[in-house]
């Protein structure tokens, strides 16, 4: 992609503006229009957040229209792309958080203050980092999701066990009672964990202080899987899951969804986010009855008192530096991520941008313990080609090549460390 060239061309005459009025000034401008880039998503599970948005901003900015045009996943990129090359972006737009790096690493979109948006103070770490760059800010935190172990409480209750695991050792206690009652059956998980799931894997990586990569004071990116807290991490992952998980240690979590097995009574608990429990019944083909019998709680930590930092993965929303009316784009992103719309977005079952809202689903046993588990969360590095790793499964083979003791822990983690190195300081 040639962002960065035709950005760098473009930026000089943007820079002049973006810094005054990037900044969320609700002085009355004179432009009639601000367009508004967001996902279906909005508009068809949480419309109410975007009418909340536009009646604040229209308090604000009688008479200025805004033109909300609903983008899709699979062609938002280029399209942006194509408008930023012609210099005709729209004035917000949603990215997913995995993609902004390479926008904001290529000057695509306009700095801002955190201070000037609601509850910027108590946003989801997660979340912020995604829009961080060069210690700067340039997009604002729009929803997430949350892993949190999805199980049968009914399994749970036939194998012994008394409510859920609090602690990490208290979890492999439960597994194996679940394999002990239910694993002769040779298709049967007290854990379903597809093996190239690296959610999964790395998530175990944070808990025990590991990261996946770090940049050097010298601007050069280096893989840290082969550090000892996380070498220490996957070895305990890879013990758990050859002990619990008859699921392919060759297949992703998307061959099959986790929630298919789980609904034909071949797996006790999966670790999947929030929306994966619908999945049960859309793609497991279980009753509406089998909710009944159906429950989550935060992975647990092996830290007493708190639960495994769970991969935040959702939205962003920022202002493009081609935007002519940066002002007036300020006040309806802060309109649609302050509290009113968030509370919104929130019930529709996502976990929202800020912590003070974690206990909106408090009494919804469905979405509750996913907005727990979010509590503690990580991200993935914010390096401009980080998409690029993940597209060459460099992750998904070290799952692999551990899980089947292709490779011993150390070395599959040190040739993952390789590659990650080799694509994250490769010239864009």
């Amino acid at each position: 992609m040639k962002l960065r060239i035709f950005a760098a061309i473009a930026l000089a005459a943007a820079l002049a503006t973006a810094a005054s009025t990037a900044t969320g000034s609700t002085k009355r401008a004179t432009a009639q229009q601000v367009v508004v880039w967001v996902m279906t998503d909005a508009q068809n599970g949480w419309p109410g957040a975007i009418a909340a948005a536009n009646s604040q901003f229209q308090q604000q900015h009688p008479g200025v229209n805004i033109n909300i045009q609903y983008q899709s996943w699979d062609t938002v990129l280029q399209k942006f792309d194509a408008a930023l090359a012609a210099n005709d972006a729209p004035d917000v737009i949603e990215l997913g958080n995995s993609q902004t790096s390479k926008y904001m690493a290529a000057g695509a979109f306009s700095a801002i203050k955190a201070k000037g948006y609601p509850n910027s103070s108590t946003w989801l770490s997660g979340l912020k980092a995604s829009c961080s760059y060069g210690g700067k800010l340039y997009c604002v935190p729009y929803y997430a999701g949350a892993r949190a172990v999805i199980y049968r409480k009914d399994m749970y209750h036939q194998a012994g066990i008394k409510g859920v695991p609090k602690t990490y050792s208290k979890f492999l206690t439960d597994n194996k009672k679940l394999m002990k009652k239910f694993g002769k059956n040779s298709n049967f998980s007290a854990f379903y964990q597809p093996g190239q799931n690296w959610y999964a894997a790395t998530t175990f990586v944070e808990d025990y202080g590991g990261q996946l990569a770090v940049r050097g004071k010298n601007g050069k990116w280096k893989g840290t899987l082969d550090s000892p807290q996380a070498v220490k991490a996957l070895t305990i992952f890879k013990s758990m899951v050859r002990k619990f998980s008859r699921a392919p240690k060759t297949q992703d979590e998307a061959h099959p969804y986790p929630s298919i097995p789980f609904a034909k009574g071949r797996s006790a608990s999966f670790y999947g986010n929030g929306w994966e429990w619908p999945y049960v019944f859309s793609g497991g083909g279980a009753p509406a009855s089998f909710a009944k019998k159906m429950g989550a709680y935060p992975m647990p930590s092996h830290i007493k008192g708190r639960y495994m930092p769970t991969f935040l993965g959702g939205s962003d929303i920022g202002i493009p530096y081609s935007s002519k009316n940066k002002s007036l784009a300020a006040d309806w992103l802060k309109a649609f991520t302050g509290t009113a719309s968030e509370k919104i977005i929130a019930k529709a079952g996502n976990i929202p941008n800020t912590s003070t809202l974690l206990g909106v689903n408090k009494t919804n046993p469905q979405l509750a313990p996913f907005a727990r588990a979010a509590k503690y969360n990580w991200f993935v590095p914010i390096a401009p080609n980080w998409v690029n790793v993940e597209n060459a499964n460099i992750l998904k083979t070290m799952c692999t090549n551990i899980l089947t003791n292709r490779m011993s822990v150390a070395k599959a983690a040190a040739k993952a460390d390789s590659q990650i190195a080799k694509i994250l300081n490769a010239k864009s």
